[in-house]
C-alpha cells in the first residue's frame, strides 16, 4: 500500500542501525500482502573498489596490511614477513600498490595486473603476493556477512501444490538455511548491471534446485553508492505476477 511503502522510505533514510527493524518489518508485510514467502538481502556494496592500501612495520617481521574499500569498509590484517622491511621499501610499496589498484574493483584485478605488480616489486613479490590475498579477502569481506530475512514460510500451506509433504517440508528447509539463500541472492545478482532489475523465475529456471516447484520474483533496491540488496517473493507458479510485479514496482519507485 502507497502508506506503507511511504514508512518504509521514511525508515530507511534513518539511521543505519535500523535498517535491520526495516527489513524484517519490509519483509513482513510483502509476505501478508501477497500470501507468499518473501525474502530479503541486507545491503551490500556490489563490485566494491580498493580505495586505499596502508603497509606498516609493527615489530621485527610483522607487517599490518589497512586495506580501505568502497563504503569505507576496513580491514586490518597482520602478517609474517621474512625480514624487517625498511621505511624507504615500505614507502615505495605502499606507492606501487596505490598507484597500480587504487579504483579497482577484485574482477580487474586481473593477472596481468598481479604480474605487473610483482615485476616492479622485484624482491618484495612474495609480499605483494600476500598482500594481494588480504585485499581480495577485505574486498569480499561483507559477502560472508550477508544478512538474509523472511518471512510468510507458512503461506505455501496455502497452495495444494506446495502444501505436498515433501516439497513444503524442502521449501520450508530451503527459506531456513542462509547458506543456501545467500547462494540463491548470489546467483540472481551474478548478471550484468543492464540486467539488474525485476526477474521472475517460473519452476526449473529457478537458481535453487529446492524452489523448482515455484515460482521466484525477485529485485533490487538501491541505497546508492553502489550499496544494494535484493528482494524475493516464492510462491506457486500460478502466482498472481500482476500483483506480485506491482508491488515491487511501487517498491522501487
Amino acid at each position: 500500500k502507497e502508506q506503507e511503502v511511504t514508512e518504509i522510505k521514511e525508515l530507511m533514510i534513518q539511521r543505519v542501525d535500523r535498517v535491520e527493524l526495516v527489513l524484517k518489518k519490509l519483509a513482513q508485510l510483502l509476505a501478508t500482502n501477497t500470501n507468499y514467502a518473501a525474502l530479503i538481502s541486507g545491503p551490500q556494496y556490489h563490485r566494491n573498489k580498493l580505495k586505499f592500501i596502508q603497509l606498516s612495520m609493527m615489530d621485527d617481521r610483522k607487517l599490518l596490511i589497512v586495506t580501505v574499500v568502497e563504503g569505507n569498509l576496513i580491514k586490518n590484517t597482520m602478517v609474517d614477513v621474512p625480514r624487517n622491511i625498511s621505511r624507504e621499501e615500505l614507502l615505495n610499496l605502499n606507492i606501487l600498490l596505490n598507484s597500480a589498484l587504487n579504483g579497482l574493483t577484485i574482477e580487474e584485478i586481473n593477472l596481468d595486473v598481479i604480474s605487473r605488480l610483482k615485476e616492479q616489486a622485484g624482491v618484495h613479490s612474495s609480499l605483494v603476493d600476500t598482500v594481494l590475498t588480504e585485499v581480495a579477502r577485505a574486498i569480499r569481506a561483507d559477502e560472508e556477512d550477508l544478512q538474509i530475512y523472511t518471512s510468510g514460510a507458512t503461506n505455501i500451506f496455502k497452495y495444494p501444490e506446495l502444501s505436498d509433504g515433501d516439497k513444503a517440508s524442502r521449501l520450508i528447509d530451503t527459506l531456513e538455511h542462509k547458506e543456501v539463500l545467500q547462494e540463491f541472492v548470489a546467483e540472481v545478482n551474478s548478471g550484468t548491471e543492464e540486467e539488474a532489475g525485476i526477474q521472475v523465475y517460473i519452476g526449473d529456471e529457478s537458481p535453487v534446485q529446492s524452489m523448482k516447484d515455484c515460482s521466484v520474483v525477485t529485485a533490487n533496491y538501491d541505497l546508492g553508492g553502489g550499496l544494494r540488496g535484493t528482494i524475493g517473493i516464492i510462491g506457486p507458479k500460478r502466482m498472481d505476477y500482476e500483483k506480485v510485479l506491482g508491488t515491487l514496482r511501487n517498491l522501487m519507485n
